[in-house]
């Protein structure tokens, strides 16, 4: 399969006049829980020629890449420019795609210098905020009821686990669920549930519909509770406009 990805993404740089600079994995493989038939949810980000920038209306013309799932394969990809300002904002997916454990290509020094970056520029409280927003939805969503979608618990628990993370000062959050797990949840009970969850979802057993897991719901009930009061319009860090543009026109002076 990495090669069929591979491949595929040669075919796409083809097809769109692009260069790819980095490709990965970005969701439940990539997080350490995927089932057998999980997608392969494939990101990339992609640089155009020099002049595809040097025209007037740069702002109307499209900055990503979205093709339709076929055969397990979900790959999209952004446009540099888009990821750069992303970037400066502390995007959490962006910065998760950087961290990734599964990485199909990286063939320039543009993308190591952002990961470079990203100890030094990113900005906790963006990113807790994105991850309690996360939880917080898809807990009302999926998770009030007496009958629950069972597989969502790992959907909560992965963003909540985030913020306790960041509130600790360690660094960005790491992709991998067994690295969060490993440094934040401590009580015997709540990883047992966490762990009879992983075991299930990675066996490939129907998580759908179930009744409420009791350690998982107060555990994230509380958690949530907790944060809805926390401050998240404190003054946000930003890494500097000059350092990303320098970067982009690095990238756009390499050979093509």
């Amino acid at each position: 399969m990495h090669d069929r990805i591979v491949k595929r993404l040669d075919e796409i740089s083809n097809i769109y006049d692009v260069r790819i600079l980095y490709a990965c994995e970005s969701g439940s493989r990539a997080w350490g829980f995927a089932s057998r038939d999980s997608d392969f949810d494939v990101r990339f980000i992609y640089l155009r020629k020099k002049e595809w920038y040097l025209s007037i209306d740069l702002d109307q013309k499209p900055e990503v890449i979205e093709l339709p799932i076929v055969d397990e394969l979900d790959i999209n990809g952004w446009d540099l420019r888009k990821a750069l300002r992303l970037f400066q904002k502390s995007n959490p997916p962006l910065l998760e795609w950087l961290s990734s454990p599964i990485v199909y290509k990286e063939e320039t020094t543009i993308i190591k210098k952002l990961k470079d970056l990203v100890p030094k520029s990113y900005s906790p409280i963006s990113c807790m905020y994105h991850y309690y927003k996360m939880a917080r939805n898809n807990f009302r969503e999926y998770l009030k009821g007496d009958q629950v979608r069972l597989k969502k618990y790992l959907y909560v628990l992965r963003p909540v686990l985030a913020v306790l993370y960041l509130e600790k000062g360690i660094g960005p959050v790491p992709m991998e669920f067994s690295m969060l797990v490993d440094t934040i949840v401590k009580g015997h009970a709540l990883r047992k549930s966490i762990n009879d969850l992983l075991v299930r979802k990675m066996a490939g057993d129907e998580l759908d519909m179930g009744p409420r897991d009791p350690v998982l719901s107060a555990f994230l009930e509380y958690q949530l509770a907790r944060l809805a009061d926390q401050d998240f319009g404190k003054q946000i860090q930003r890494c500097p406009v000059e350092i990303l543009n320098g970067l982009f026109l690095e990238a756009l002076e390499q050979d093509h």
